[in-house]
């Protein structure tokens, strides 16, 4: 623990105080292979959260794509070189035939920070709307999209949020139908409040999965109602797919398609590049160009070389270990454990999530349906020292969030699940 400490204060001296940390006790780790991590003291853990590294930690085909054109050529795209060429048609290939455009960024920030530009330009009009409990980034304009972590200078008034989806405690108290027609009236609500103000409307950011507000169970055709308000309005949808995207539903390469709606733009970032830092914005040649006349953009790192490289080798490798299919079989298997064990443990109120993206939500009392959110903290917080690693999220933050990289397998969902069992009777509910 001096090891940790000493490290915590060199921190807070050279990058600042509040930087965070995940867990009570942060874990200082030195070396990663496939689902595990290991720590300083050799202590190996499962890694069930993190989506970074999407097809493994340092898998070995990555290492050398990045060593192999690091060693050749890195530079920028005022340059010309065919790898960003290379790897935007792979790309686009795994999307509708419109979105056949991208803007290579490093960060899923940057792009939705341009996304929502191409909308504006568009448009021309500047309002936006998310629910009200998204992550989309963190610069000046995406960060004001976020209610859980408000901007330290106020809300824009350009900006409205929605309430999110909620499908264990629906919108109007009525799930499937309604809470979906009820979701898409709150934004119509939101669309006509931004044109009494002269604001207009722009678009609508949504993650398709909803992965931060709890990744609720809705059906394949719940946002079909959202999707024709925004058409009705002459609006932009953008699908934030930073967190759902790559297979990781395994039905679907894309959040978006699994639950059948058209975006105008498509945003990715996390997991594109296994670690390598990667963004892009996917759109249509006419909102492209409409943003290129707009707008004169220019990213020095976006689509250098050395990340294309990374890239295309992640994509590659999804198809050649066939990680889609991985996902949806070790999904599926997964949520049925998941459900096995809240038969056994009141506090498991609700187990919900599709392919590698799934968890379960904590409550005091199944009938009243009352987060449990100091207790979930308590069992990330053990789970972590019995050497699983998850987080939490939702709208009160006690849902555990499991988000492992596509390698992730039957034999390890049963490491998993042990675990928690074992947590679960020990915590004092």
């Amino acid at each position: 623990m001096n090891k940790i400490n000493t490290i915590l204060k060199r921190r807070n001296n050279l990058l600042g105080n509040n930087l965070p940390t995940f867990y009570e006790n942060p874990i200082h780790l030195v070396k990663g292979k496939g689902v595990w991590v290991w720590d300083n003291d050799g202590k190996k853990y499962l890694d069930c959260y993190n989506n970074v590294p999407h097809v493994g930690h340092c898998h070995p085909e990555v290492v050398k794509a990045i060593t192999d054109q690091a060693s050749l050529l890195n530079t920028h795209t005022r340059y010309l070189h065919e790898g960003i060429l290379d790897y935007v048609e792979k790309l686009t290939a795994t999307l509708e035939k419109n979105l056949n455009t991208a803007i290579m960024t490093c960060t899923g920030s940057e792009s939705n920070d341009i996304a929502i530009r191409m909308a504006e330009a568009v448009t021309g009009s500047k309002g936006i709307i998310a629910t009200d409990h998204t992550y989309h980034g963190n610069t000046a304009l995406v960060s004001q999209l976020s209610r859980t972590n408000p901007p330290g200078e106020g809300y824009m008034n350009n900006i409205k949020h929605i309430p999110a989806p909620d499908s264990y405690r629906p919108l109007g108290g009525v799930s499937g139908v309604p809470h979906s027609e009820n979701f898409a009236n709150e934004l119509e609500k939101a669309i006509i409040d931004l044109q009494k103000k002269n604001i207009g409307f722009s678009c609508l950011i949504i993650c398709p999965f909803f992965a931060n507000e709890g990744f609720p169970q809705l059906a394949d055709d719940w946002l079909s109602p959202t999707q024709r308000i925004v058409k009705k309005y002459n609006g932009i949808i953008i699908a934030d797919e930073v967190q759902p995207g790559f297979g990781r539903m395994g039905s679907h390469m894309w959040a978006h398609q699994m639950m059948k709606i058209n975006p105008d733009i498509v945003t990715v970032g996390k997991p594109m590049a296994n670690g390598h830092p990667v963004g892009a914005v996917i759109t249509s040649t006419d909102i492209m160009n409409s943003f290129r006349n707009s707008f004169k953009y220019f990213n020095t790192f976006g689509g250098n070389p050395v990340s294309c490289a990374a890239a295309m080798e992640v994509l590659k490798i999804i198809e050649r270990e066939s990680l889609m299919v991985n996902a949806l079989e070790v999904g599926k298997y997964a949520l049925n454990e998941l459900k096995k064990l809240s038969l056994r443990h009141e506090i498991i109120g609700d187990v919900r999530g599709r392919g590698l993206f799934f968890g379960a939500e904590m409550v005091l009392d199944k009938k009243t349906k009352a987060p449990a959110k100091e207790i979930t903290n308590e069992i990330v917080n053990k789970m972590r020292e019995n050497g699983v690693l998850l987080s939490s999220s939702g709208i009160h933050n006690n849902t555990l969030k499991i988000r492992p990289s596509m390698q992730f397998s039957k034999k390890n969902t049963d490491l998993l699940i042990s675990t928690l069992d074992n947590v679960l009777k020990k915590i004092n509910i």
